[in-house]
Parts: structure tokens; sequence; C-alpha cells
């Protein structure tokens, strides 16, 4: 692998932002300073005027491999990632076959050694009749098990309420939740078919996944983690009611209930169905614009803890379909952090806080072993980003294999330039370096 020395960047790291050079070698930051201009290195990237955040860590993917790879498949949805400087994704197991065995998990583990640019770690999945497997998971190489507490993608529903209680009770490592209640929503489409028939229109979507379906399902998970001391990661919150659940006063690294925002659920708002229809369908749905507005000022203050993409494709055929069959969910991960730098020349957040968010944190919440920080003798997972470099979306420079973003038309006002990958230089102004692929990540935890 060989050794890299960026100068001059502007590194934006725990909470600072102070001018440095970073020395990579063997995979790892081997030295932080000001002036190692005299150090060799057999790659030299200049930094002068651009920033460097650690790699943004994305624990909510679907990457559609096995069973679904017209949609998207590991290589192409981690070299999408990586384009927009994602250096390690968490991908969720509703595949075909689903990830709901030891084995079937670890052969994701191995496909990903073959073919991911990015690091990697895969949620196991929970079912009504799949806890002894569960029981099996270990802690420190895997990043979670995932419950969908409301029918998403995929038939993984646990809606027995004594297997959830008891998966709650046993699991000894982070539950992740995709938390809304199925027979809220199921009561909702019903009356939706009474008047529109099967021509529902899909600005009715926020409707049919309700505040209502997401609340309960969520305040039900909140309590069975209080009273069993459950590692419980709540998924893509969606609504501002459901803010009250969370809490702020006490340090990431006490919680145990903890939140995740997706950027499409701060950037988009029900007015959007009008423009971006099923474009925009996603589970949970993109609400109201308070809703949206609520959560943005909750990942600010520390009631949500992490943000993520729920990186989701679909073929545009599929999303043409009606509303009733038009799958939810869409590609993200390309553009979460060029988006979240757009808030910031907004003005709405700074440049510390995308880092503590997009890294610092999920390396924290995870407990994630040597990754989410600019730090020496961690893993060199950095993001290298002209913050005035503007290009539009369109879907000729779209990388994922789905071939759309709801972002298309869109000008972002950054650029990732340059993403290192455990040390290897991954891609660089368009270009990407396939020879080394990502690492499995590691976790520090027992339970």
């Amino acid at each position: 692998m060989k050794s890299i020395l960026i100068t001059g960047a502007n590194i934006v790291n725990e909470g600072r932002i102070s001018p440095g050079d970073v020395l990579v070698r063997d995979g790892r930051i081997a030295k932080l300073g000001t002036d190692l201009s005299a150090e060799s290195a057999e790659i030299h990237i200049d930094g002068r005027g651009k920033h460097l955040f650690p790699g943004v860590i994305d624990d909510q993917v679907h990457f559609r491999e096995p069973g679904l790879t017209h949609k998207a498949e590991i290589y192409t949805e981690a070299k999408a990632g990586v384009a927009g400087g994602t250096t390690t994704f968490m991908e969720m197991p509703n595949t075909v076959p689903q990830s709901v065995t030891i084995d079937l998990l670890e052969q994701k583990y191995t496909r990903a050694s073959e073919v991911s640019l990015a690091n990697y770690s895969f949620f196991f999945g929970a079912t009504n009749d799949n806890l002894d497997e569960i029981l099996k998971v270990d802690a420190k190489n895997v990043c979670g098990v995932k419950i969908f507490q409301g029918s998403s993608t995929g038939n993984m529903l646990v809606d027995n309420p004594e297997v959830l209680e008891q998966i709650f009770k046993e699991c000894k490592t982070l539950i992740a939740i995709h938390s809304e209640n199925d027979n809220i929503i199921k009561a909702n489409l019903e009356e939706f078919k009474a008047i529109y028939g099967e021509d529902i229109p899909v600005k009715y979507h926020p409707k049919i996944r309700s505040e209502e379906a997401c609340y309960d399902a969520s305040s039900r998970a909140v309590a069975m983690a209080k009273k069993y001391g459950t590692k419980l990661h709540i998924l893509h919150i969606s609504t501002a009611k459901e803010l009250e659940l969370f809490d702020n006063s006490i340090p990431l690294e006490e919680k145990r209930v903890t939140a995740e925002a997706c950027i499409h659920h701060m950037w988009f708002s029900e007015e959007d169905y009008t423009t971006k229809g099923n474009l925009i369908k996603w589970n949970p749905a993109v609400k109201t614009a308070n809703d949206r507005d609520q959560i943005f000022q909750a990942m600010l203050d520390g009631r949500i803890d992490v943000v993520a993409t729920d990186h989701a494709p679909h073929t545009l055929e599929e999303k043409s379909l009606s509303y009733l069959k038009a799958p939810s969910g869409g590609p993200l991960n390309q553009h979460s952090l060029v988006a979240m730098l757009d808030f910031y020349h907004q003005g709405k957040i700074s440049l510390e806080k995308i880092a503590q968010k997009m890294a610092h944190n999920l390396a924290i919440l995870f407990q994630i072993q040597g990754r989410g920080y600019i730090r020496e003798n961690y893993f060199a997972d950095l993001v290298l980003v002209n913050l005035d470099s503007p290009w539009t979306v369109s879907k000729e420079n779209v990388l994922s294999k789905c071939g759309w973003s709801p972002f298309e038309g869109h000008t972002f006002r950054s650029k990732v330039t340059h993403t290192i990958v455990s040390g290897h230089l991954a891609y660089e102004d368009g270009k990407f370096h396939e020879e080394k692929k990502g690492e499995r990540i590691t976790f520090s935890r027992n339970n």
C-alpha cells in the first residue's frame, strides 16, 4: 500500500478546524503535524484551500445483494458512496435470501471482501422465529441486529409481541429498529383505498404511514429497551412527535437509546411530492415541513445522534409505477456529505458538527475500533472536500446502479475531491483506484 502525504488542508476534527498535514502509512494515520513536507511519501496530495474530514460512516444502507442486483449491488453502491465521501457502510438484511442465519450473514461479508471499495459491516436480520441465531451474533464483529417493526422492503416483519419482547430481553448486541406500527398503517391504507381505490395519490403517503404509526412503535420500543436495558438505535426518525422520546442531557457514550436522522427527512417535505412523486416515497414517509425542521434541530441539539442515508435504490421503471405498486426507497449515499455541506453554506450547521454527526458519533454509538476520527494510529479513513466547487446532479454523473437520484437538477456547492479508505486512495478527482478493497470493521464491545 502506497504512503500518502496530505499537506496544507483545513482539518475538521473533534470540534476544531486547524490547518495541518497528515501522513498515511500502512493503512493508518502515521503522523499529524503542521510541517510534514519533509516526510517521504509515494503520493502527495495538495490540500491547500480544501477541508479534510474523517470519512463518512453510514449506518443504514440497502445494497440489494444478493437477489435484487438488478437495482444495485455491493460493488456499485460502495463506489457511489466512496465518491461521496463515505468510507464505511453498514448494510441491512432484507436481501434475497434475507440475512437471518449466521451462514447467510457471513456470505455477505465474503462478497464484500471481494468487491467493496468501502469498509463494511452487515446487520443480522430478526424474524419471528430466529432467536437462537440472534443469540449467536458476535458483537465484536457484527454492527447489530435489525428489527423491522413495520413492514417495509422485503418480508421481515417482527409482529409477534412476545417474540419482540424476548429479543429485547435476550439480545446481547445493539438492536437497530425500523419503527412503524403495521396495524395502524394497514387501517390507514384501507381508508384511502375506500376513497381512491387503487389510484391513491402519492401525496397521501405520509397520511398512510402516519405520525401515529411512527410514534406508537417508537414509544413501545423505547419502553421495552428501558425495561430490559437494551442498547436500542431507532432508525430514520420522521416525525417531530418522536423527538420527545430522546435525551440530550447525557453523553452519547452513556446512552442506551439513540436515534438517527436521514438526509431525506431533513431535506424534503410533503410539499415536494407534487414535483418528485414516488422518487421521494420512503418508509417511513417524508412528512411535514415542521417535522423536517424539528428533526434538523434535534440533530443539532443532540436528541438525534447521527446522520445517515437509508440508501435504498430501485429502478426508475419500478419507481414509475402507481403509488401502491412503486417500492419505497431511493439512492442517497453519493450525495449525503455534499447535502450536509449545502446546509453549512445556508448557515444551518457548522463543519465541525457535520464531522461529529457523520463520523465521530457513529464511532461512539457503535463502538467502532480505530475509526471515525483523524487521530494518529487510527485507520486512515479520510475525505478531502472543496467547499466552493459547484456541480449539478444529472443522470450522467449518478453512480448508483439504478441510474437516477432525487437530487437531479440540484447544484451542490461543494465537491468531494479525494477519498482515502483504510489508507488506500480509493477516489481521486473523478477516478477510482480499485486495486485494494475496503476492510471489515470491528467493534470494541462485549454487548
